[in-house]
């Protein structure tokens, strides 16, 4: 396992879909572990494959209720509604108000290609909202209201 870079606002790649992943092989298991442990060594609670220069569908979340990694996350359900304050490990240093999902359920591949349905409430579902943006290159910063 390796830490890797972690893209900064400005650069590219943060802008760009993410490919569909064709298979759950030993590449994006690194892969997976790479992100996870640079996720936890930068005291983040979640990272996705762009921001560390992989333009691939993978996603990794721990808001403190274990990890959870997703290859191929998608959002099946939103409900509710939640105002509150957001950061990300590619724009260092700033935050701000957002309106996401109270609820989500997401349906995703786990390291095993097994497919995995999460229901989350409150934070969890925030971050897997925002992590699951970031797949299709949209920040926080696109939604911060004024």
């Amino acid at each position: 396992m390796a830490l890797r870079r972690i893209a900064k606002i400005g650069e590219a790649v943060l802008r760009k879909k993410s490919k569909v992943v064709d298979e759950v092989n030993d590449k994006i298991r690194t892969l997976i572990d790479d992100m996870s442990d640079t996720m936890y060594e930068a005291d983040g609670v979640g990272l996705a494959a762009p921001q560390v220069g992989i333009l691939k569908r993978v996603i990794v979340v721990d808001t403190g209720e274990g990890l959870i990694e997703l290859v191929n996350p998608v959002i099946l359900d939103a409900s509710g509604e939640q105002t509150d304050e957001e950061g990300c490990l590619s724009v260092e240093g700033e935050s701000g108000v957002v309106t996401r999902p109270y609820r989500v359920v997401v349906e995703g591949l786990d390291r095993n290609g097994v497919t995995r349905t999460i229901s989350a409430n409150g934070f969890m579902a925030r971050a897997l909202c925002h992590e699951i943006d970031h797949l299709d290159g949209i920040l926080y910063v696109d939604k911060i209201e004024n």
